[in-house]
């Protein structure tokens, strides 16, 4: 019965979001009491889709076997957490993630945005509606989630083991936080270009929809990267993968239409630029949910294989791009360009950011979808792999980390250089002094990667140099100095933080791709190795049983160069409904380093094949991540930033209910 609910609260969602677009759309201009007819359509919306959601896990975690979907995707013998987790662990379930996540979004506007002229917050939460009977009707009608089978199973066929991990309960939820938040942003631009309103209250509102986005996206990619990096057994923590690309291409977007809006808001220029790029960002995250779900790529990462519901979400992608880009073509030429500005300025700074990353953006959406266009049209089948990324990426990223210290430094309008190089340059010497020293104690030989290393630390000081300006540390007495310091506005310390963490990130990439060392070997128990440094012993294996499979333990014992051992153990995992076998990696942490071992097949002679990496400064990768996305949680904290925009006159505002 329960389940029977939680459809019918979906069909009542679909057709409350269609009854909303059309309201929206077809009354926009009339009353303040259609928009407040909206809100409450869009936060009924969000309770009808939670309380189907909710139907949903409950089925999986009492192991409701005549719910097909749990049947197909989960088993009496998992973990809560897995059972729970198995509920977005598929096609039909993750895409009602979706949809509840974009009524989230949608609710949240129409809660917090009371300030917003009511026609303009009319026509964002009539577009959210459009989407959400887009993507609640795709749900209902070819991936429905609650379809029952008659009889009833016993038992259940089992998630796929890769995914009955704790990446599982955190990846997917973050990372359609991100991609299904810049829907707003969407929504927001679709509204500017109906209604003509585009100018810096504009830009005002649709930053901290971005903000959200981007920093939740930040943390999906860095979990998402993580997780393949210890669950999958690689080694590795990316792989230039299509359905890795598809959630980066929308947070290089979104990182553009951040610092775009910046300009917009600040100085009222880059308008058209701005509302294109809010378009084309949550466009590449419709482009990823078509990767993901259409059955042309076979990876770990996709839901689906099947071609008929990659046919609709094409043509759901295609009406919504395709009708934002026409509105877009309409009304570009009746928008008015905005100020102007030197080049030599922060403006001129934020616009050569834009330029960077939209050629980045560009250039990691031809490596993606060229083998699969030249496929469709040829039927010759071929790969872009790694160098092109890595060569085409790294020329276009490295100007733009050179670049990056100096933007916070340059004044509005028109900037000093000269001035500029000189407070930057201790932050210079600093980069280049601490890059000499750790390149020297790696032992490293003549390569690019000490340069890489400048460039990390170069951004990082680069980042800490603009706080020391700002607090006028050695022009005022040290007192006054740290009064500054503490005084000035949290958005100064996000900036810096986020900043910094890039470098973080950057140091992270460079000292884990040009020191890495691995090595394969057979051993048996009592055999051990050594790895820069780490004598490695494999003391021998156990059987453990797990709650849904059996284990294979293999301990090993790490002795560090300094002294002292460790005991890890490496796994190899049958599970019981499916009889798949997997792998889970023993890893080290020692400082921002990392051993990592894998536990491999059994070879001819009754050995195992052991895989052994040692990591330097891998954990950086990840850390610089998280700094970046704590620096966009401290930018929402500050209240400017969650006002968005002071309220407009009575007249223009939406009544208290």
């Amino acid at each position: 019965m329960i389940i029977e609910l939680g459809h019918f609260a979906l069909v009542l969602a679909f057709a409350l979001s269609v009854v909303s677009a059309i309201v929206g759309f077809t009354f926009r201009g009339s009353s303040a009491q259609v928009t407040l007819f909206l809100r409450h359509a869009a936060l009924l919306q969000f309770l009808l889709v939670g309380a189907a959601f909710a139907a949903l896990v409950q089925a999986f975690v009492v192991s409701d076997f005549s719910l097909a979907l749990a049947y197909q995707h989960s088993h009496s013998l998992q973990p809560l957490l897995y059972k729970v987790t198995s509920v977005w662990g598929n096609h039909e379930g993750s895409m009602l993630l979706w949809v509840l996540i974009l009524v989230l979004f949608g609710a949240a506007v129409a809660a917090f945005g009371r300030p917003l002229p009511f026609d303009l917050l009319a026509l964002v939460l009539a577009m959210q509606g459009l989407m959400v009977a887009a993507f609640a009707g795709f749900t209902l009608f070819t991936s429905n989630p609650f379809m029952r089978m008659v009889p009833a199973p016993f038992e259940g066929e089992d998630l796929n083991p890769v995914l009955q991990d704790i990446g599982l309960a955190i990846h997917p939820p973050l990372l359609y936080m991100g991609y299904v938040g810049f829907s707003i942003c969407f929504s927001f631009a679709i509204a500017a270009l109906i209604s003509g309103r585009i100018d810096a209250a504009w830009a005002r509102w649709v930053r901290p929809w971005t903000l959200i986005s981007w920093t939740f996206l930040t943390l999906g990619i860095a979990m998402g990267s993580y997780w393949a990096y210890y669950e999958l057994g690689w080694g590795g923590w990316w792989f230039w993968d299509p359905v890795e690309n598809a959630s980066f291409m929308p947070w290089l977007a979104g990182t553009a239409l951040l610092h775009s809006a910046i300009v917009m808001e600040k100085r009222n220029a880059l308008k058209i630029w701005t509302v294109f790029l809010a378009i084309i960002t949550f466009s590449l995250s419709l482009l990823g949910t078509f990767l993901v779900r259409s059955g042309i790529l076979t990876s770990v990462h996709t839901f689906a294989s099947d071609p008929t519901r990659g046919m609709v979400i094409l043509t759901m992608l295609g009406l919504f791009i395709g009708g934002a880009f026409t509105l877009f073509a309409m009304r570009a030429n009746a928008l008015r360009a905005g100020g102007l500005f030197h080049p030599l300025s922060r403006e001129g700074a934020l616009v050569l950011n834009n330029l960077f990353l939209a050629t980045a953006t560009g250039a990691v959406l031809v490596g993606t979808l060229y083998p699969l266009v030249l496929d469709a049209l040829t039927g010759q089948a071929i790969s872009v792999g790694a160098p092109f990324f890595d060569l085409t990426f790294s020329a276009l990223m490295v100007p733009l980390l050179i670049l990056l210290p100096f933007g916070p430094f340059l004044a509005w309008k028109r900037g000093d250089l000269v001035g500029i190089v000189q407070r930057l340059a201790g932050a210079a010497a600093l980069a280049l002094f601490c890059a000499i020293l750790v390149a020297a104690l790696s032992g490293a030989s003549i390569s690019l990667a000490p340069l890489g290393l400048l460039l990390g630390f170069w951004v990082m000081f680069g980042a800490i140099a603009e706080l020391v300006e700002k607090a006028r540390f050695g022009r005022l007495p040290i007192g006054q100095s740290f009064r500054r310091l503490f005084g000035l506005p949290r958005t100064a310390y996000s900036t810096t933080l986020a900043h910094f963490g890039m470098g973080v990130t950057v140091i992270g990439i460079v000292a884990a791709s040009a020191w890495e060392m691995e090595r394969v070997v057979a051993m048996n128990p009592g055999d051990t190795q050594t790895l820069a440094g780490y004598t490695i012993g494999f003391e021998g294996l156990t059987e453990e049983p797990g709650p849904n499979f059996a284990a294979e333990h293999g301990t090993f014992a790490i002795t560090a160069p300094g002294g002292g051992t460790r005991q890890a153990i490496a796994e190899r995992r049958v599970y019981v409904a499916s009889g798949q076998p997997t792998t889970e990696a023993a890893i080290e942490t020692y400082g921002f380093s990392q051993v990592y071992i894998q536990l491999g097949e059994v070879a001819a002679n009754g050995s195992h094949v052991v895989r052994l990496w040692y990591k330097p400064y891998v954990t950086l990768i990840w850390l610089g991540c998280v700094l970046m996305a704590l620096a966009g949680f401290i930018s929402l904290s500050y209240r400017r930033m969650r006002v968005a925009a002071p309220t407009p006159s009575r007249r223009k505002t939406v009544p208290a209910e």
